[in-house]
């Protein structure tokens, strides 16, 4: 008993030692320069999970603190601080905002880190750092901002897509565009119907960042569809504690074409058909100066209103934004309209353990669609000739005839008339809305659940009529209706434990989950076949994907890091033997600048060094199930007739019953340097990158399938580069800053092999070009890159004229033949950069973007296609005639020569992409900015076609980028 009552004396005594070893403290944070409280910031007592975060007011109230405890205060975008607890009930920090970019948080797949825990090729480009302009299509804010990102747009047309390129891509004929995820929603990789740009149901406006995962290492989370990189967008969101404020934006453009393509003028045309009467039939000429490329384009005007509210309280915040953008083209008719609501709220529940968060993207896509082809019409019409010829059977516009009086098939069509004849236009309804939901279990706060269900759905409505008096028709209207949607459902659901194991000084950060994602599109189309308006049988596209992922990343005593992830997807595009992929990925990095012997070595202020190794895959092979001996219904035209009835035919598709994924290994390593204080940041890559079974279709032989063509496996890729990303603040001062962003990329692709022949010189055709039929002018094969041209090496005269028919005999056998075609050149450039300066003084900013690629070819297929004189000066008897290049008077080539090297252009360029000036003036309760932006405004560059920047390096009917003049206004309320 004696023993027992000693026993409940020492647990009596020891009450108050452990009330007092694990006790409780409260107190308030605030921001260090104005003294406002900070809510969400978190509250950890240092080396374990015991934490809380400050409420709307600031405050916090953290319990069971142990004895000599080290409380840290971090929060986003501000300095971490810890303090010593040393038995005091109330603690106090004041926070200050952290100019270091190395606490920067980056987006990764299903989750996030920093810029100093990153161990893959990941940058980011915030909204402060974005082009600007009138901008329509938003991947045009990235342009020229990062190593290893090229951004080239189709051309001038308003809200035209853009074609993405990061790291060169790895594909042939897959696809080679990157995965993009919007808010955590994957889109289809293959866009939607109807529209000239997917991503233009995003504002522009109301995106927050990209986040741009550039090596295997980043990407292997995305498995199947992360060859090509990832781009993630994340929109605008309000912020706790933040007032009610309204946001108002508008944007009035001006926008010119800069130049046109140099034709003969009419009078130039007359002296040429004149001094050539001998071929030409000098009777046809007309008596008018029409300069046609001046009729097909204006100068276009634009509009763009938006309109934001938002507001943050203590658990709940939202943002509603209303953008409409109206977006006149340079080329006549041409018409871009967007009217878009994006909706972002956020929650948090049972003492901020369950987040939630909505994003909806609302948008009415119109398109008024010019006909593009009065482009090269008006490049090849004859100048001499009026736009109208009142009372004739074309709605008065001028045609060529044959002596019937009917259509001459074989001219050129009036432009005008293909641009007043033709109404095009098209409206999609599209919403993209997210859904996620964040539990962090009140037992285990280093524990968090997070479902994220993503819905895309968008309806596609056109209607097309051109007018039974277009000399386009033969058969009367023409009429085509097009409709369908497209459905993209996506859900995921997974687990991250993030926590300081205190034993081993190691950061734990471990993600395990799963995710199923399934497209569906469906379209109608009822189109005029030979004068009859023709139901087409309704098509649909289905494919599925499931996937398993995990990842674990570790941070070893603020050192060394450790990274792995591994994903499993299964495709319903490939058959059950080839139906699953594994892709896992590692990589490693140092911070040595942690280390003793660099501690006190202030010059340098960040050293880190990375290396990375993973495996992608590419399943984007346009049809969905090219393994299987699938039935399409047949055209109307090939109908059977049983009695009086007409029944449809069904056709047999090519398969590969052996199809299975398109495989990319890449290794990457990086160094990231920053010295003074972070005020100069360098980032350099290298990468090697190997790709496997590359998916493309390519031809086969007569018989041996269903088809001359086959989407099937058929080699191996490899390219290598160095990137190169230096950001300078130059000045940081009260009143003046000036940062400097500049990057540059090397790269190199070549082609290992091409399997489908044992001979060293198989190759595949590529590149159709304007002019004969079926011509082509680049071609695949092993050695080579894949935009490598396929010319005649041109033999020059001593005054270093070409000499037409004169080419060099290659394989010596006396004769020009097509073994004599050589690999030549090639469209994709060695070097491309960008540069970026803003500079503010007080109230005023100015800012400027370059952008130049080096290294590249073109192909001017205008002046092959239209530069002899047999095009010119038709024969008597064809009954008109045709304008073309005035390149015909430097090669006096009297017929075509598509293959001379001659037409192979250097196409070297340096680009002003924008300038933009804009100062602020702060009211007592309104803030009003205005700016003028100029866009396009200078190109540097040898190349003495339209414009330097063609994608594919193929020059031949291309819409002209535009000069643009923007005046902006920005009240904040």
């Amino acid at each position: 008993m004696k023993k027992l009552l000693d026993n409940l004396l020492f647990l009596l005594l020891m009450v108050p030692a452990i009330a007092w070893a694990q006790s409780t403290v409260s107190g308030t944070v605030t921001e260090a320069s104005s003294g406002i409280p900070l809510p969400g910031v978190n509250i950890v007592e240092k080396g374990t999970t015991n934490g809380t975060t400050t409420d709307f007011e600031g405050n916090y109230t953290l319990t069971n603190v142990s004895d000599d405890a080290v409380l840290v205060f971090s929060y986003v975008g501000y300095t971490k601080q810890e303090i010593a607890y040393t038995g005091q009930s109330s603690i106090s920090a004041e926070l200050s905002e952290d100019s270091s970019v190395l606490d920067e948080v980056l987006l990764i797949g299903y989750g996030s880190t920093t810029k100093q825990d990153a161990t893959g090729a990941v940058s980011s480009v915030s909204s402060e750092e974005f082009n600007e302009g009138a901008i329509v299509s938003p991947e045009q804010l990235l342009a020229g901002k990062t190593a290893g990102v090229s951004i080239t747009s189709a051309g001038g047309a308003p809200g035209s897509g853009s074609e993405i390129r990061i790291r060169g891509g790895s594909s042939l004929s897959a696809n080679n565009s990157p995965l993009i995820v919007v808010d955590g929603i994957p889109l289809d990789q293959r866009g939607v119907q109807g529209v000239r740009n997917q991503l233009n149901s995003i504002n522009p406006n109301e995106i927050e960042e990209f986040t741009i995962l550039k090596d295997a290492s980043a990407t292997a989370i995305y498995g199947s569809r992360a060859s090509n990189g990832v781009i993630l967008i994340t929109t605008k969101k309000a912020k706790k504690g933040t007032p009610f404020t309204i946001d108002y934006n508008f944007q009035f453009s001006v926008e010119e074409k800069i130049d046109k393509v140099d034709v003969f003028s009419a009078s130039e045309f007359r002296e040429l058909v004149e001094n050539n009467s001998d071929v030409a039939d000098v009777t046809l000429l007309g008596n008018a100066n029409t300069d046609w490329q001046e009729e097909i384009y204006k100068t276009a005007t634009g509009g763009i209103h938006d309109i934001t509210f938002s507001q943050g309280f203590e658990n709940f915040t939202y943002r509603v934004n209303y953008n409409n953008t109206n977006k006149e083209g340079i080329l006549r008719r041409d018409l871009y309209r967007r009217n878009a609501i994006n909706l972002n709220l956020t929650g948090s529940l049972f003492d901020d353990n369950l987040k939630l968060y909505l994003t909806s993207i609302g948008s009415f896509d119109d398109n008024y669609y010019a006909d593009e082809g009065a482009i090269s019409n008006a490049v090849r019409f004859d100048p001499t000739q009026p736009i109208f010829q009142p009372g004739n059977q074309f709605g008065g516009y001028f045609e060529y005839t044959n002596p019937d009086g009917g259509v001459n098939t074989l001219a050129p069509r009036n432009p005008v008339a293909l641009l007043e004849q033709n109404d095009n236009k098209a409206r999609n309804k599209r919403n993209i809305t997210n859904l996620k939901a964040e539990y962090r279990f009140h037992f285990l706060p280093a524990l968090k659940f997070t479902t994220n269900a993503g819905y895309d759905y968008s309806e596609i409505d056109g209607k097309q009529f051109i007018l039974a008096e277009s000399a386009t028709q033969q058969d009367g209207l023409y009429q085509n209706f097009y409709t369908g949607f497209n459905r993209n459902q996506n859900l995921d659901l997974f687990l991250n434990y993030n926590s300081n194991v205190t034993a081993i000084n190691t950061d734990v950060d471990a993600t395990v989950g799963h995710s199923y994602q399934e497209f569906y599109v469906e379209s109608d189309l009822q189109v005029t076949e030979n004068g009859v308006l023709v139901t087409r049988p309704t098509t649909i596209d289905r494919n599925a994907l499931e996937s398993y992922f995990g990842r674990v990343s570790l941070d070893i005593a603020d050192k060394y890091l450790l990274s792995a992830s591994f994903r499993r997807d299964g495709s319903s595009r490939f058959s059950e033997d080839n139906r699953w992929g594994n892709f896992p990925a590692a990589s490693v990095g140092w911070k040595v600048k942690n280390e003793p012997f660099l501690e006190d070595f202030n010059a340098i202020s960040n050293l880190k060094i990375r290396g990375g190794y993973g495996v992608t895959g590419n399943q984007e092979i346009g049809q969905n199930y090219g393994y299987l001996g699938v039935y399409s219904p047949g055209q109307q035209t090939a109908s059977v007739q049983f009695g009086n009835t007409f029944v449809n035919t069904l056709r047999p598709e090519e398969f590969d019953e052996n199809l299975k994924w398109e495989e990319t290994t890449q290794y990457n390593a990086g160094i990231d340097i920053g010295f003074l204080n972070n005020n100069l940041n360098i980032s350099f890559d290298g990468y090697y990158r190997e790709t496997d079974d590359l998916l493309a279709t390519v031809p086969v032989p007569a018989g041996s399938n269903l088809s001359d063509q086959l989407v099937t496996n058929v080699g191996s890729t490899t390219s290598r580069g160095l990137e190169l990303g230096v950001t300078a603040n130059i000045f940081n001062t009260e009143n003046f800053s000036w940062t400097i962003n500049t990057n540059a990329t090397l790269q190199e692709v070549e082609i290992q092999s091409l399997n489908l022949s044992d001979d060293e010189e198989f190759f595949i055709p590529q590149g159709g070009i304007s002019g004969g039929v079926g011509n082509t002018v680049q071609l695949w094969k092993p050695g080579y890159d894949p935009t490598t041209f396929f010319v005649l090496r041109q033999v020059y005269d001593d005054a270093g004229n070409p000499i037409e028919g004169a080419y060099v005999d290659v394989n010596g056998d006396n004769a020009i033949t097509e073994e004599d075609r050589q690999p030549y050149k090639k469209a994709t450039p060695d070097v491309y950069m960008g540069l970026t300066s803003n500079m503010s003084y007080k109230n005023f900013n100015l800012s400027f973007t370059f952008r130049g690629n080096f290294g590249n070819y073109i192909y001017d297929n205008v002046s092959s296609a239209t530069g002899f004189y047999q095009e010119l000066l038709t024969p008597n008897g064809d009954g008109y005639l045709r304008n073309g290049s005035p390149d015909v008077l430097n090669t006096n080539f009297q017929s075509a020569q598509f293959f001379s090297d001659y037409y192979i252009r250097r196409a070297d360029f340096v680009k002003l992409d924008n300038i933009s000036l804009s100062y602020r003036i702060p009211f007592e309760t309104l803030t009003m900015t205005a700016s003028v932006t100029g866009t396009n405004l200078l190109t540097i560059t040898e190349y003495d076609g339209l414009d330097p920047e063609i994608f594919g390096g193929i020059d031949d009917n291309f819409y002209p980028r535009p000069r643009g003049f923007i005046f902006g206004l920005n009240f904040t309320y």
